[in-house]
């Protein structure tokens, strides 16, 4: 996963329809949720720390070298 953007919340591009989101920082984030990002949206919320996981198609993220 690779964060993106310059929002006040972080976006995660995801090539999966299911996440796992634990707000991240160890003990400082929160319980580990799952996430299912509906088709027709591309992208689904977390509820607890409002970071956005976005779906893109797999390998779009990637530069040849």
């Amino acid at each position: 996963m690779a964060a993106v953007g310059n929002d006040a919340f972080e976006t995660i591009e995801v090539t999966g329809h299911r996440v796992a989101c634990d707000g991240g920082d160890g003990p400082l984030g929160h319980p580990r949720v799952f996430l299912e990002i509906p088709e027709d949206e591309h992208k689904v919320v977390c509820p607890y720390c409002s970071k956005t996981y976005v779906m893109v198609a797999e390998g779009a993220g990637e530069h040849a070298a």
